[in-house]
């Protein structure tokens, strides 16, 4: 065989090893696909006439964004349309966004957030108004010297739910935080430096959190729900990391303006390469397991990695791994829902926006 035949013959070989990869990663963004077709169906065919699901702002605004992400626009597909005319129902004068039918519901700044990145998102000018209130109502919220706290105060630069008992968690300030980001708040506005505050006393690492509970935990770089130590891991004991908070807490911080290479950002990457899983939320097993999937892909994208490696080596790409246990967990009408019913996750229409929304990052290149 001579030099020319031989550099062929391996450019075939080589090519012919590549085509199984190439074609698996095309079969699973067409099964991605076409379960986001069935989900979209789904959902359109149990939104109710007054355009919500459930009669509920946060989880309409969940519908109309998963909707918008995967495709679907206000003025081409009328559950859009009628979604936003629902959320916009919404409005209070003080520019929050929810509903008082049920005051123990109302969660003013958890439906405010999830209302203004569906209308950041419909990209309608006409809404530009209602945009700004939001925007300016969720940063009020935000516990600052505006509510007389200083940075002493383990809640300082955290946003609750809303509610007159009200004390700040991650997962509010998260939700703010990208509802704010995606709405276009600029990245030198006090919100951002005074969140990460309150990010690291929920960060589990002893060289940034000022809190008891930080310097007698692992230190394991995860984050948990709130800065006085409240965790819902499974593990017990002293609070421990989980998935969830973890993607949130390390999301929350890229939006901050901390780099990926800061100490902080890097433990929280540690602890998501040490702690991968798409079978089961880490932490937490199946309670609250597609909220973890929907804040597990959207991280990875505002992260920028296309694959994880975990310290033994093991490589994995993340999306189509992720692809492959939505198609598999979804049910034959085209919705999901968790056999755990806890954080809301028996309704359909709540945990079908959280799988579409997955699927969406999943899908984009």
């Amino acid at each position: 065989m001579n030099r020319r035949t031989l550099v062929l013959a391996t450019i075939a070989i080589l090519a012919v090893g590549a085509l199984p990869q190439r074609s698996y990663a095309q079969e699973a963004r067409k099964q991605a696909q076409n379960a986001v077709n069935r989900g979209v169906e789904y959902l359109k065919s149990t939104q109710e006439e007054d355009g919500s699901w459930g009669k509920y702002p946060a989880t309409t605004a969940l519908a109309v964004t998963a909707l918008l992400k995967n495709g679907r626009s206000e003025t081409k597909e009328p559950a859009v349309a009628k979604g936003v005319q629902y959320i916009l129902h919404a409005i209070k004068p003080n520019g929050a966004i929810y509903s008082d039918a049920d005051p123990a519901l109302a969660m003013p700044n958890y439906n405010t957030a999830l209302c203004l990145m569906a209308l950041a998102n419909v990209r309608n000018p006409a809404y530009l108004s209602v945009i700004r209130r939001a925007q300016k109502y969720l940063e009020e919220s935000q516990f600052d010297e505006g509510e007389g706290k200083t940075a002493s105060d383990p809640i300082y630069g955290g946003i609750g739910y809303g509610s007159k008992a009200d004390r700040p968690d991650l997962s509010n300030l998260q939700m703010a935080l990208e509802a704010l980001k995606e709405s276009g708040i600029h990245s030198d506005s006090a919100v951002w430096t005074k969140a990460v505050v309150f990010l690291q006393r929920v960060q589990n690492r002893k060289e940034s959190n000022d809190q008891e509970w930080g310097k007698i935990a692992s230190g394991d770089g995860g984050f948990i729900y709130d800065s006085k130590g409240r965790s819902f891991s499974e593990s017990g004991g002293l609070p421990q990391s989980y998935g969830s908070m973890t993607y949130a807490g390390l999301k929350s911080y890229l939006y901050a303006g901390v780099d990926r290479n800061d100490p902080r950002a890097k433990a929280a990457w540690d602890w998501i390469r040490a702690n991968y899983s798409v079978t089961e939320h880490p932490g937490m097993g199946d309670k609250s397991l597609y909220y973890y999937y929907h804040t597990m892909a959207k991280t990875f994208r505002v992260y920028g990695a296309n694959s994880i490696e975990e310290p033994n080596g093991a490589k994995h790409d993340w999306a189509k791994e992720l692809i492959n246990q939505l198609v598999s967990r979804q049910k034959a009408d085209g919705s999901w829902v968790n056999a755990n019913g806890r954080f809301w996750e028996d309704r359909p229409a709540l945990v079908t926006s959280y799988s579409l929304l997955a699927l969406a990052y999943c899908l984009k290149k």
